[in-house]
């Protein structure tokens, strides 16, 4: 298969010839404008992060709330057996709202 491509190309014209990428000219604005939008996205999702990460103390706070709900998670749905075969209905019953039914 690599033998047919011409060895003058660069990598990415190589690429996009082994998988034969062909692109519409409405696919290539579509999308650069959901790479530009997803860029955007994580950019302001760096800054939100790093905003409240400047915050004192709300680091710490959410570090706590996540051990207090691992704890409260833990005693109610693992500890016991009756408790995690009601954790295994409600999974899957959310996986059959989600996938849904093998007759489907």
């Amino acid at each position: 298969m690599l033998e047919s491509v011409p060895a003058d190309l660069d990598v990415c014209d190589n690429l996009i010839i082994i998988v034969n990428l062909q692109f519409d000219s409405e696919d290539t604005i579509s999308l650069v404008i959901y790479g530009s939008g997803a860029l955007l996205a994580l950019w302001l999702t760096s800054a939100v992060v790093s905003a409240v990460d400047s915050i004192p103390l709300f680091p710490k706070l959410m570090e706590v709330v996540g051990l207090g709900y691992t704890f409260w998670f833990t005693t109610r749905y693992l500890l016991f057996k009756k408790n995690r075969e009601e954790l295994v209905a409600k999974i899957e019953e959310l996986k059959q709202q989600v996938l849904g039914t093998k007759d489907d």
